[in-house]
Parts: structure tokens; C-alpha cells; sequence
């Protein structure tokens, strides 16, 4: 057979088969666009928790704050109770103008530390795990305010006005040395008493100027800290969070 008639061939067959309608050709595009690409990975499904507190009013503060890393410690067992009690609930959430505030510390500390960032050990926690921390604390009930706020009465936490927090340094690739861990209850985490655990030699100088880098910051966007924890800052005062947020539950 010559090349002439295999020409003729092939002509006759592409002649010969059905010509796909605009119809079939959008059908076909359309079911391309609505696979399912399995190497997208998507990120995990919103938590029970999550959305109970989108409901209420709060927001993700990754949404607010270029570059803040979190790193929910009560969603570990790396945590004063040693226990996981927010499961598969990862993301941090504040109430929008306590995000806000920490927007603005976040860009305190990157004006003069470009290299650092917040990372946020807790935000908002509502009062359904506020019960499971109290709960778990192998304390008298009369001490137990000492470390946890009473889920009967609530803390700023679960106002969502309260955040626990440190810095990371970029460049290292590791928080700055504060002291001591975070959950840490002793005097040593204690900012009313650095003076005297400097002398005594329980923390350094280079320490406290770290925790002095958070604190400026944290104060610089409004917030205030507490005598206990170098890691906590309220935005409000338990009358004014009272005032104007409910507790989260």
C-alpha cells in the first residue's frame, strides 16, 4: 500500500468520527475544573470549639497580625497541667480590638527588631476548659485561685481579652531566653521580684532585658502585665472586660 492511499485512510476516518458538540467540549472542560486536585493540600477542618467562637463574636489572629506565629500550648501537654484540653483546636482567637492591639505591639517589635516576632501561647479560653483546668489541679479549692481563675466567676482569658505570649527570633530560629518556661509558677517567672532573683543568681541580666523587649512592646499597644507571669498582658481590667464583653463559653 503506497503513502497515497494510507493519506486516504486516515482522512476517511477522521472524517468519519462523531464530532463533539459545544455542549460535550463544555461538559468536559467543566468536569476538569470541579475535579478535585489531590495535591493541593487544604488546611485542617475548623474545630467544634473554633466555630463556637467565631459565633461569639471572636477573631483568628493570624487574620490580623502579619507574621505572629502561634503556638497554643494547652493544645500540647507542654503546659503547667500536662494536659491537652483544646484538642484539635490549634488557632489562637481574641476579641477584634485585642487583636488589633496586638497588631500594633507585633509592629512595635519589627520596627526596631526585624528579625523577631510574637508567638502567642494562649488566647482566648473559653469557660468549658476554664472548668477542665480548674478541675484537673490537684489543689484545695482555696489555693486553686493562685494558678487558675475560678470558672465560676472567670478570668480575663475568657473574656478574650488576655494573651500569653513570648518572642521568637527569626534568625536563630528559637524563642529568646526569658528565664524560665512559660507556665513556669515560681519566683524566678515573677517580674515584681527579677531584683531579687538576679541576686540570687536564679535569672540574668540578659533575661530580664529580653523580657524587657516584650514588655515595652506589649505596653506601647496598650496592654498591661502582671506581677506573676512575664509571659501575660491584659487588655482590659476585669471591671472593663466585664463591662464590655461577655465571657466566652
Amino acid at each position: 500500500m503506497n503513502r497515497s492511499m494510507l493519506s486516504l485512510m486516515a482522512l476517511a476516518v477522521a472524517c468519519s468520527s462523531p464530532v463533539k458538540s459545544d455542549q460535550e467540549i463544555f461538559s468536559e472542560q467543566q468536569r476538569k475544573v470541579l475535579d478535585p486536585v489531590k495535591e493541593i493540600e487544604l488546611d485542617p477542618p475548623m474545630s467544634d470549639l473554633e466555630q463556637k467562637l467565631i459565633a461569639q463574636g471572636l477573631v483568628d489572629v493570624e487574620t490580623v497580625v502579619p507574621g505572629v506565629r502561634i503556638e497554643l500550648k494547652y493544645s500540647t501537654t507542654d503546659n503547667f497541667f500536662g494536659k491537652d484540653v483544646y484538642g484539635d483546636h490549634v488557632r489562637c482567637y481574641l476579641q477584634p480590638e485585642v487583636a488589633d492591639r496586638v497588631k500594633k505591639a507585633q509592629e512595635l517589635l519589627q520596627k526596631d527588631h526585624p528579625h523577631l516576632t510574637l508567638l502567642i501561647y494562649d488566647g482566648v479560653r473559653p469557660l468549658s476548659v476554664q472548668q477542665i483546668l480548674w478541675d484537673s489541679l490537684d489543689k484545695p479549692d482555696s489555693i486553686k485561685p493562685l494558678y487558675v481563675a475560678d470558672p465560676k466567676v472567670g478570668g480575663l482569658h475568657n473574656f478574650g481579652v488576655a494573651v500569653d505570649l513570648t518572642i521568637f527570633d527569626t534568625e536563630a530560629d528559637s524563642t529568646l531566653d526569658m528565664g524560665t518556661a512559660y507556665d513556669y509558677f515560681g519566683y524566678p517567672a515573677y517580674p515584681d521580684r527579677e531584683k531579687q532573683m538576679l541576686a540570687e543568681g536564679k535569672i540574668t541580666k540578659a533575661q530580664v532585658a529580653n523580657r524587657e523587649i516584650l514588655r515595652k512592646v506589649m505596653k506601647g499597644a496598650g496592654f498591661t502585665g502582671v506581677g506573676s507571669e512575664w509571659w501575660h498582658f491584659n487588655a482590659f481590667s476585669r471591671k472593663e472586660a466585664g463591662e464590655k464583653f461577655d465571657l466566652v463559653k
